[in-house]
């Protein structure tokens, strides 16, 4: 990874910290630019009651950065999420699910009072898309949900030799343009067998932190 991004990740993940208030329960993603997020919330561990986690990576990250992990049911509120993406728009629609742990992310975020997204600006896109699409699939609906995704536009593969923390499978969807975000996130969980899809548009995130290599920038 050029040391430039892995600068603009860690820029976001550090302008993030500003979101999380004393006390509260943190919501915490995972992947790459969560890392850097993690990192930074140990300096202030003292300072929050504890963290819920969207992985069982996260969870060991947390856990070895001296933070407590709170398991959601018995968390009570959580003041912010704060996770990255794949791919984000200006109105900060997004695809998430590249490591496989989209259905875990949309339940805290869903949970969470505010969603604070962090990225660095080569995630930034003007049309959802480019990056497959992933679904998390039950594993008896793999072919009958790969046909309807077909039947949509996309081309689905499978993710072989993965299985998500809640013990199910990943279509990665190709050749899409996502020109409606909320409507096709929408349709492709009315499709029997798909436990959730990696478009957050419905509920988007709050606040878009983009890292840069000059700064950061926020929507």
């Amino acid at each position: 990874m050029p040391k430039h991004t892995d600068l603009s990740k860690q820029r976001a993940a550090e302008a993030a910290i500003q979101h999380v208030s004393d006390g509260t329960v943190v919501g915490v993603g995972t992947g790459s630019t969560v890392n850097f997020f993690i990192t930074a919330l140990a300096a202030r561990r003292g300072r929050i009651r504890g963290a819920v986690s969207s992985s069982s990576a996260s969870s060991a990250r947390l856990r070895a950065a001296g933070i407590d992990v709170i398991d959601l049911n018995d968390a009570g509120p959580v003041d912010v999420y704060i996770d990255g993406a794949d791919e984000a728009t200006c109105a900060r629609e997004l695809i998430k699910g590249g490591g496989g742990a989209l259905t875990r992310e949309k339940i805290v975020a869903a949970a969470a009072s505010r969603f604070v997204c962090i990225i660095d600006e080569g995630k930034l896109v003007e049309t959802l898309g480019k990056f497959p699409l992933p679904v998390e699939v039950i594993p008896m609906a793999r072919t009958y949900v790969a046909r309807e995704l077909e039947a949509l536009g996309g081309r689905p593969v499978w993710r072989k030799d993965f299985v998500t923390d809640n013990g199910n499978l990943i279509l990665d969807v190709h050749d899409l343009k996502i020109s409606e975000p909320a409507a096709l996130e929408r349709t492709i969980n009315q499709i029997a067998g798909v436990v959730t899809v990696g478009l957050f548009a419905v509920k988007p995130a709050d606040v878009l932190v983009i890292g840069t290599p000059e700064g950061v920038r926020t929507l």
